[in-house]
C-alpha cells in the first residue's frame, strides 16, 4: 500500500527486504529505527525532504530496522534511464539475496530487483504477488541447497 501510494504521488523510495544474507554493514551505515512496519512509517520516511528520505530502508521480518542506508551501486552497464535508486537496487541485488523495491521519483514506476536482475514497471496492484513469488523462490533455493549438502 505504501509503495502504491508513493507511486501515485511520485515519491521516490528504496526498500530492502532482508533475507538470509548478512547485510549488517548496510544497516549499520544507516540510522537505526527498529519499528513495526506500517504504511504511515514508510510514507513518512520517504516524504520529500524528510530527514531520512535519502537512501534505503531495510526491513527484517515485520520491522523497519534502519533508514538512510547507502547501497552499493551496480557495476553493470545499464540504460541511461536508470537513476541512482535503480542502480542501487540492482547493486544490492548483486551482493545479497535481498529483495529490493525502488519507486521512481520521476515517473512513479515501481521496480523490483533480486538476484542481479531488475524488473521495471511492476503494476502496483501486483507488487505483493511479485514479492511473495520471490520469497518462495528464495525459500526453494535454500531447501535445494540443504538437500545437496
Amino acid at each position: 500500500t505504501a509503495c502504491r501510494d508513493m507511486s501515485e504521488s511520485k515519491t521516490g523510495a528504496l526498500i530492502v527486504i532482508r533475507r538470509e544474507s548478512d547485510i549488517h554493514s548496510i544497516e549499520e551505515g544507516g540510522i537505526a529505527i527498529d519499528a513495526k512496519i506500517s504504511v504511515s512509517l514508510l510514507k513518512n520516511i520517504f516524504f520529500k525532504n524528510a530527514p531520512l528520505h535519502d537512501g534505503a530502508v531495510v526491513i527484517n521480518g515485520s520491522r523497519v530496522v534502519a533508514a538512510k542506508c547507502v547501497l552499493p551501486s551496480t557495476q553493470q552497464p545499464v540504460p541511461k534511464s536508470y537513476g541512482m535508486r535503480h542502480r542501487a537496487a540492482l547493486g544490492m541485488s548483486e551482493v545479497s539475496d535481498a529483495i529490493i523495491i525502488a519507486v521512481s521519483e520521476e515517473t512513479g514506476a515501481i521496480s523490483v530487483a533480486h538476484d542481479s536482475v531488475i524488473k521495471r514497471n511492476i503494476d502496483p496492484q501486483r507488487l505483493t504477488q511479485a514479492i511473495r513469488q520471490l520469497m518462495r523462490i528464495n525459500t526453494q533455493r535454500q531447501s535445494d541447497n540443504i538437500e545437496q549438502q
